[in-house]
């Protein structure tokens, strides 16, 4: 059974910076592909970061300001993490962690993704 938890939410003032990690298990014969998305109240998941078949991507919101790091696999776990910097109150969502590629789609198609976190709630405080 697929697992995917994330961790490393919290609030933070405009201007500062948080690490959220992703750990997914349970699952073998994939690339490896994983990504983060978020969705703020009233809006739709919206895609971040990923590293997706080996090549990092990036929402133009995120680039310049997050980083996507994955460490290699280590006993059937995989681990993505997400550094934000110069985090603005725009930032504020549930921050989800996606592993497992299923349906068509590109990297920031959520249904692109079977397996998902129970997100991670990041506020950025003005």
């Amino acid at each position: 059974q697929v697992q995917v938890v994330e961790s490393g939410g919290g609030t933070v003032q405009v201007g500062g910076s948080l690490r959220l990690s992703c750990t997914a298990s349970g699952y073998r014969y994939t690339s490896g592909s994983m990504a983060w998305f978020r969705q703020a109240p009233g809006k739709e998941r919206e895609g971040v970061a990923s590293v997706y078949t080996g090549i990092t991507y990036y929402s133009p919101s995120a680039r310049g300001r997050f980083t996507v790091t994955q460490q290699n696999p280590e006993n059937g776990v995989y681990v993505l993490s997400l550094k934000m910097s110069s985090l603005k109150p725009d930032d504020t969502a549930v921050y989800y962690c996606a592993a497992v590629l299923g349906g068509a789609g590109f990297w920031n198609s959520a249904n692109h993704w079977r397996s998902w976190g129970q997100g991670t709630q990041v506020t950025v405080s003005s």
